[in-house]
């Protein structure tokens, strides 16, 4: 654990009111089996503010219409909204021009999005694509459709025992036939932060395009696509205290432009006939038919929300949550953490001696205790723990250090049971 990961116990970081943003959380009044909830699955899914829930309330009560499809006042209201929330998340992610900024369903459309229109395009029979041990489901299974219909190989990257990329096997993982690199910014699973901008530099040296998962990493810290010069960057908004069936990709425009679409129908074109159609500019190409106009209202607003806190402040809490959580783990005999990067994010991945993780799970929620059991998408990372799945405990800036202690009195609690 490096110097900014020592165990801090100010009860939150400077300026961040933890009980007042828990205020806005109606969900986090619920109680679980007669226990108050304590939600720790921010990882799969993060809540959402009162907020957000008012800015949906409110677009589908009176400005709810089809976009760019009349010139009536509900219409015209609609496409200025999403339109407005396109330029909102241009300024979060720090795109160079909001024509970069696609909407998506999440994380896994943005990706498969980029195989189809990208891919397909440029990648062909005897090209190497490169991947990590570490990937999501949904940044392996789209590339090894691609190979397999192409002819091409997926070479992978490995990961060492504290859950950290090889950066020296990446890089001897490319050649002249190398044409493609996919990597998570943060994993899922371990919590591992990446050393994407580094990765991204060596792939670009060679002529390589990189395509990011932000998924685990958006809505703890703060991202600028500029400054990484990635050539992709997709991630979802339920992850983001938005709603859920939104997501975004984010691409250089000039890659844009070369892309093929991904969905053909309204809206992505320009002209049709049976003869031919040309296709609609960018980043309408690649949004056909209608699209999830409210669920874009609301991720704007999930944004807003976010940077009215200050994604710092954010990450601050976070990282005091993780390292006392983890200061707590590495104390009880028969725990193991799974996933022990230098640099982490807010997700605790753990084991425990002769007690199965579902098992954990069940018990846990008896507690009123919420954490994610199984293989997380990620049966590549489990494999090489040599695990059928883990416990996962991840964390938002509105969880407090009282949950994390009832998290670990839940944890002995397991431990009794099956002593």
């Amino acid at each position: 654990m490096n110097a900014l990961q020592a165990v801090r116990k100010a009860p939150a970081a400077p300026g961040l009111d933890v009980e007042r943003i828990r205020a806005d959380f109606p969900i986090l009044k619920l109680q679980v089996n007669g226990k108050p909830l304590v939600y720790l699955d921010n990882a799969a899914s993060s809540q959402m503010p009162q907020q957000v829930i008012d800015r949906l309330v409110r677009y589908q009560a009176t400005q709810h219409a089809n976009i760019n499809r009349a010139v009536h006042s509900l219409s015209e209201i609609a496409t200025n909204e999403y339109e407005q929330a396109r330029r909102k998340l241009q300024h979060f992610i720090h795109a160079r021009e909001e024509r970069e900024v696609i909407f998506t369903s999440g994380t896994t459309d943005a990706i498969n999005l980029v195989m189809h229109g990208y891919g397909r395009k440029f990648i062909g029979p005897g090209d190497e694509i490169i991947l990590t041990t570490m990937e999501h489901h949904s940044n392996i299974v789209p590339w090894q459709m691609l190979a397999e219909e192409k002819g091409a190989t997926i070479r992978v990257v490995p990961i060492n025992d504290a859950g950290e990329l090889v950066i020296e096997d990446y890089e001897k993982l490319f050649n002249k036939r190398t044409k493609f690199v996919g990597v998570m910014q943060v994993s899922n699973a371990l919590g591992t932060i990446n050393p994407i901008k580094q990765m991204i530099a060596f792939a670009h040296a060679r002529g390589v395009p990189v395509l990011v998962d932000g998924a685990q990493a958006v809505p703890h810290m703060q991202v600028d696509v500029q400054d990484l010069d990635c050539d992709f960057y997709a991630f979802s908004g339920h992850k983001l205290c938005g709603p859920t069936g939104i997501g975004i990709l984010y691409g250089k425009a000039a890659l844009l432009e070369r892309m093929q679409p991904f969905k053909g129908g309204g809206d992505m074109i320009m002209s049709v006939t049976f003869e031919k159609t040309t296709y609609n500019t960018i980043p309408h190409k690649f949004e056909a038919g209608t699209p999830p106009i409210a669920a874009a209202i609301g991720l704007a607003a999930a944004v807003d929300y976010l940077s009215a806190i200050g994604m710092d402040a954010i990450a601050d809490h976070e990282l005091d949550l993780l390292n006392y959580a983890t200061e707590q783990m590495n104390r009880m005999p028969g725990v193991r953490i799974i996933g022990t990067a230098r640099d982490k994010a807010s997700v605790i991945s753990f084991a425990v001696d002769g007690v199965h993780p579902h098992d954990i799970g069940t018990l846990l929620n008896q507690e009123g205790v919420a954490v994610r059991t199984g293989h997380h998408c990620a049966q590549p990372v489990m494999q090489r723990f040599k695990v059928p799945a883990t416990s996962r405990a991840s964390f938002a800036f509105y969880n407090t250090f009282a949950e994390v202690d009832a998290l670990i009195a839940g944890i002995r609690s397991v431990q009794k049971v099956f002593s």
